[in-house]
């Protein structure tokens, strides 16, 4: 496996290191200049941004497999390396990661400005956005680490920020309404961590089992070894040692049964840090999935993946079927994410080129339609102050513009033709059902009961006549919130339409992923027929 170390400028060191910095300087401005927090937030999302941009057009989707690499030594007795690399999977995810953040600050512009009420806590602006930075940083230094413990440490780490954005910023739906709020997001936060948590420990138990097998912690060396055969792990080790790194990215995805703590997160983070939690950090799992699981330990994947595949299956019909139930507007939407995450760990475990190159796809596009759908919903939420469907109805006749993007958020959710979500699935369900047909058909359920959720949704919250004197007098999206929700709407219409780019560059790596399993496409079980000339 070949890789050569970058000796020229460290481009990947500097995507992550911006946003960690910026988050110091964020949280270092003085509580009475909290503007100025924002601004310095949102201008060092920017640069990131940029700096995200660059590797996405220098990167070469014909060169190595692993580019911009870097590799310094870290604790050189445990053969620890500060080790980075992109691959084309890892580069789709960090610019995926650095688009969503300026958007992710601007909709959350206010909403840790200190509150009037009685029973709310400060709300430290800077602190917010700070976090919000720090997240990024992890996130994207999470898609870049080639060293298996440097992953570990920021797969953990990203929990710290993450619990204080949940139960320190509540939905202002009902921030400062009862006691019980405080409460409900304390509960959130801290199941949040216990679960994320618990999944590390096993990972760690792995990480810790795989140094003693393989004697150092580079990815490439390992999975290098691993192909030319000098190491060679007993069936049972490597067994293990997969579930030991499964379980904690199954928890972070979320697979079922390991989604409940999802929910409860979404529901009582504000929307913006609801996005960041679905679209951005729980991506990191399921990358990992593809960058570990696979690459270390082939053949225990090919082991477990009728099994995975089941689990997959029952997300995404049981989280389908739980968002049709649901009365809360943004606990719908988690759980419809549990379901779109069962796509994509379907679509990785299918062992085909399409189904992983979807599941690739997929990761980026539920990431863009998701935060349409959420922040938007979230402005909504924020005009009515209730999360419950049955509090709305008639919002188009007052608020047109909220309402339309709102409805093509909700189509992206539900993967209609033409808009980006609906290649990524349909690339999973072609994948799939090549190799497990029956598991392809049950799958299609799931963008049945998408639709009916999603349309039950519009039609309660939006047509009809207008419901209350707070709709009635409901002000439409202003100049920032349009800011935040035309880009998005826009790349999903120009990646549903026009997919190329981002396909050229994600196929070379899935290929690797293939080989790396030794497995091909399967073959047509029914032969084309030709027709002689007669």
């Amino acid at each position: 496996m070949s890789q050569v170390v970058n000796a020229g400028f460290p481009i990947l060191t500097a995507t992550a290191a911006v946003p960690a910095v910026g988050a110091i300087l964020t949280a270092a401005v003085p509580a009475a200049r909290r503007t100025a927090a924002k601004w310095l937030a949102l201008t060092v999302s920017l640069v990131t941004l940029v700096l995200a941009v660059v590797v996405l057009v220098d990167f070469e989707p014909g060169g190595d497999r692993y580019q911009f690499v870097e590799s310094y030594s870290w604790i050189k007795d445990f053969g620890v390396r500060y080790e980075l690399g992109v691959d084309g999977i890892g580069v789709a995810l960090i610019a995926l990661t650095a688009l969503l953040i300026p958007f992710i600050i601007l909709a959350g512009w206010h909403d840790a400005d200190p509150l009037e009420t009685k029973s709310s806590r400060w709300r430290p602006t800077q602190g917010f956005f700070a976090l919000i930075l720090m997240v990024e940083a992890m996130v994207i230094l999470s898609f870049e680490a080639t060293d298996v413990f440097l992953f570990y440490i920021l797969f953990e780490a990203m929990l710290i920020p993450m619990y204080f954005l949940i139960g320190g910023f509540g939905d202002r739906a009902h921030a400062g309404s009862d006691e019980n709020a405080a409460a409900q997001r304390s509960y959130a936060a801290v199941k949040f961590l216990l679960y994320n948590l618990v999944g590390g420990l096993i990972m760690l138990a792995a990480v810790i089992g795989l140094y003693v097998v393989a004697g150092n912690f580079s990815l490439t060396e390992i999975a290098a070894a691993r192909a030319d055969g000098s190491l060679e792990m007993a069936t049972n080790t490597e067994r293990l040692l997969f579930l030991g790194f499964f379980f904690a990215f199954a928890v972070k995805a979320p697979l079922w049964p390991l989604h409940t703590w999802l929910p409860n997160a979404m529901g009582e983070a504000t929307a913006p840090v609801a996005v960041l939690i679905t679209a951005v950090v729980d991506k990191v799992g399921t990358f990992a999935m593809l960058r570990f699981c696979l690459q270390l330990f082939p053949e225990a994947s090919k082991w477990a993946t009728p099994v995975i595949i089941a689990l997959a299956l029952v997300s995404i019909v049981y989280g389908a079927l739980l968002a049709v139930g649901q009365r809360d507007i943004k606990r719908l939407v988690a759980y419809a994410s549990i379901s779109h995450f069962g796509f994509i760990i379907m679509g990785i475990f299918a062992m085909t080129s399409q189904g992983q190159s979807g599941a690739t796809l997929y990761m980026v596009n539920h990431g863009i339609s998701t935060a349409a759908l959420m922040l938007v919903a979230g402005f909504l939420i924020s005009r009515r102050g209730s999360r419950l469907i049955a509090d709305y109805g008639g919002v188009q006749k007052v608020a047109p513009v909220l309402a339309g993007t709102f409805l093509i958020g909700g189509l992206a959710t539900l993967s209609l033709p033409g808009l980006a979500p609906f290649v990524s699935e349909f690339l999973v369900l072609v994948g799939t059902f090549a190799r497990y047909p029956v598991a392809g058909i049950i799958a299609t359920t799931g963008i049945v009961l998408a639709a009916l959720y999603t349309l039950v949704l519009y039609q309660r919250t939006m047509t009809g006549p207008v419901a209350t004197e707070e709709i009635r007098t409901m002000p439409d999206l202003r100049v920032r919130e349009l800011v935040v929700v035309a880009p998005l709407i826009a790349l999903l219409i120009f990646l549903g339409v026009f997919p190329k780019p981002l396909t050229d560059i994600v196929n070379p790596a899935v290929m690797h992923t293939m080989s790396d399993v030794q497995q091909s496409d399967p073959q047509p079980t029914v032969p084309l027929q030709t027709v002689e000339a007669k």
